[in-house]
């Protein structure tokens, strides 16, 4: 054993003694580009579809195995365009993440201020639409791009601005039905249409604004504000349950904690 341990050892240092620079960068940047790939199958939410692709890759290999020469010419086909089948598929996805690299070349994101200010502008938001009566859904999109989940209504990439989000529930407002979407501390879109919950143990008096609120938090991981125009009061919902009748701490607690930030009354720190 003790002649394996030297072995494994000396073989570990002759690895490493021939390693140049050039290696090290090699992996280093092997390394980035796959755990961005990683970073955004798990924002887009496109798990089911690589699965295909391993499902497939595993009837490619059975094909061998068992000579089923027909099935396996046209899985050799389909693989032997792979990188073009990809492309095609996650053409959204590949788009977004070179301007999101091109926007922000060393990773950088907004700061604790920005986002301080873009919290209470929505907590303002909500809670003066919930006072005027105003019906409202707020999504606040997180890791899971929720694109793939809703019907986007019209876009309109605006500084986050309570006066904003009451307007545009405004009940004369053409896009008043619909949801909003917060993505990257801005207003991405308007009247967009959420998918309805269809979880049978509902409560039956629950609206067609809260079961889509429910509905979306149940496929991704976004934080979800409904502003009933019946009881004037706000709902909190995220992972497919909702909190009726939040108050104002509550609110600022939820969407600190999205953020990243915890909160302490007014006052915030980073979250570790």
């Amino acid at each position: 054993m003790f002649l394996n341990w030297k072995y494994w050892w000396e073989s570990t240092v002759l690895i490493f003694s021939q390693l140049r620079f050039q290696d090290i960068l090699d992996m280093f940047l092997v390394w980035l580009i796959v755990y961005r790939i990683l970073i955004l199958i798990r924002k887009t939410g496109t798990i089911q579809m690589l699965s295909g692709l391993g499902i497939l890759a595993i009837g490619y290999i059975m094909s061998i195995w068992l000579e089923l020469y027909t099935f396996n010419w046209i899985l050799e086909k389909f693989f032997s365009n792979l990188f073009v089948i990809v492309v095609v598929l996650f053409q959204a996805e590949i788009r977004r993440a070179l301007a999101h690299i091109g926007a922000n070349p060393f990773f950088t994101g907004s700061s604790s201020a920005q986002d301080t200010q873009m919290i209470e502008e929505i907590s303002k938001g909500l809670f003066l639409s919930a006072e005027k009566g105003f019906g409202a859904l707020v999504v606040i999109e997180r890791e899971i791009i929720v694109d793939y989940h809703v019907e986007i209504g019209t876009e309109i990439d605006s500084r986050v601005s309570a006066e904003l989000i009451a307007s545009i529930f405004h009940p004369n407002a053409p896009m008043h039905d619909g949801a909003v979407i917060i993505r990257a501390g801005k207003i991405y879109s308007a009247g967009c249409f959420l998918p309805l919950s269809k979880n049978p143990a509902l409560d039956k008096n629950l609206g067609t604004r809260h079961r889509a609120a429910i509905g979306l938090t149940e496929e991704t991981d976004a934080l979800v504000f409904v502003v009933s125009e019946e009881s004037k009061s706000i709902g909190i919902v995220q992972t497919g349950i909702l909190k009726p009748n939040a108050d104002q701490n509550e609110i600022r607690m939820a969407l600190y904690e999205a953020f990243g930030l915890k909160y302490k009354g007014y006052q915030y720190e980073v979250a570790p």
